[in-house]
């Protein structure tokens, strides 16, 4: 059989893994392809940087366009919108199949790339974008194709899930945790994609697109990050025994007036310790995807890392070398639902509230009065009572709502901090994981 030809571009942390496999476990790759793969080149920046790796020098090139035109199949770990979106898109029109981790590409222009993939029938594959090595986007793309996908809810990213884990487990302040996560690795020098929510959030416009055959993108996202959370919110979650996760929630619901529409999210929230996601700790991630005739589905593994990442590229590359080996495709896009997506205000769910008021009669009934003029029921209160300095007490009232859309929950915070009785509104965080 003639080789596949493989170009791949970027030989970072990902890539490295990517070539080192694909060489030391060629000859078992063949077999499983049907034909040998071969490495026409490696596209980097920088030609004498220094790289631990067995290979080639004359592999080693800055000129990515030529060398994506010259490929069976091109992998793309290298990141970002441009170039990676461009030379992708002059891949698949020189005839080459795709493999890429490019989550920030996916779900901003998904639409463009599957389009190209088919106008000119080839292959566009990206298990690496979500979840590292879990096997989570190909059963959502073609196990569940049979099946009515209804929820998918998980932690999709392993540095927010290491900062909340250390903040809970050694006490750890935000700063902290963080500080260590960059330490061990888990976190860049710039953190902000991974603990503003933006990582995530690509990740559930990703996952939302397969699950509802809808397009989603990153933009219509509900994004909150973790750098609000306080230690106070995590000794806060402990009290009620449960724990504060960076959770992507993507669901699929109706209503009598407006029909079916899919709600996309990525928040902290408070979850019970008997959750099964309570317990994934370090950097791991573990995801749920509800089906009607399936049930409950639970992922769990390695979410990030050169090995977990490789270990899905690798794996994509095999499907695709083999299609075009066989003459066949994988599956395209599903977007045919084209489902509406709802507005965070309009979506259910729960709060945790924390106040700082004044102890003295009449405050509570003011604080029911508010939520009831909101259309927000209460489910639990509880008080503690601490002295002020220079005399009289100070009330924390903690409450948790029954579920309501979460425009009348905010309208709910924002009329409370008005209230002269109210200090201070010291923490607002959603409940998930129950009804």
């Amino acid at each position: 059989m003639e080789p596949v030809r493989v170009a791949l571009l970027g030989c970072g942390v990902v890539g490295s893994e990517v070539a080192r496999n694909l060489t030391t476990h060629g000859a078992e790759l063949a077999q499983r392809v049907g034909a040998p793969l071969e490495l026409a080149g490696i596209a980097v920046r920088r030609l004498g940087r220094a790289r631990e790796l067995d290979l080639d020098p004359a592999l080693f090139t800055t000129d990515a366009a030529g060398l994506v035109k010259d490929a069976d199949v091109v992998v793309e770990v290298i990141g970002g919108i441009e170039p990676a979106r461009s030379l992708l898109l002059e891949a698949m029109a020189a005839g080459a199949g795709v493999v890429t981790a490019n989550k920030a590409l996916l779900a901003e222009d998904g639409p463009t790339l599957y389009e190209a993939a088919t106008r000119h029938g080839v292959d566009l594959y990206y298990e690496a974008s979500v979840a590292g090595a879990i096997p989570l986007l190909r059963p959502l793309r073609e196990s569940l194709a049979g099946d009515r996908v209804t929820r998918v809810l998980g932690i999709v990213n392993g540095t927010t899930n290491y900062i909340l884990d250390k903040m809970h487990t050694a006490g750890m302040g935000f700063a902290e945790a963080l500080e260590q996560a960059q330490a061990l690795g888990y976190a860049e020098a710039d953190p902000t994609a991974d603990v503003e929510g933006f990582d995530a959030a690509a990740k559930a416009a990703i996952l939302a697109s397969l699950a509802f055959h809808t397009r989603v993108s990153a933009a219509d996202v509900h994004r909150e990050g973790i750098t609000t959370v306080t230690a106070a919110d995590v000794a806060s979650a402990r009290e009620m025994h449960a724990v504060v996760k960076l959770l992507a929630i993507c669901e699929r619901g109706s209503d009598a007036d407006s029909g079916e529409s899919v709600s996309v999210r990525v928040h902290p929230a408070m979850i019970p310790d008997t959750h099964p996601l309570a317990g994934v700790g370090d950097a791991y991630n573990a995801v749920f995807v509800q089906a009607e005739a399936a049930g409950e589905l639970m992922f769990y593994g390695r979410g990030a890392g050169g090995q977990p990442t490789a270990s899905a590229v690798l794996g994509d590359l095999v499907s695709v070398a083999r299609n075009r080996v066989g003459g066949g495709r994988g599956p395209g896009e599903s977007a045919y639902a084209d489902l509406p997506v709802r507005p965070i205000g309009d979506v259910p769910t729960r709060y945790h509230i924390s106040l700082d008021v004044e102890d003295r009669p009449g405050v509570l009934a003011q604080v029911a009065l508010v939520f009831a003029e909101q259309g927000v029921s209460i489910e639990t209160v509880r008080q503690q009572v601490h002295p002020r300095e220079g005399g009289g007490d100070r009330a924390a009232l903690v409450i948790v709502t029954h579920r309501a859309p979460d425009a009348a929950l905010s309208a709910t915070v924002d009329a409370l901090a008005g209230l002269d009785t109210v200090a201070s509104v010291d923490s607002v965080m959603r409940v998930e994981g129950e009804d």
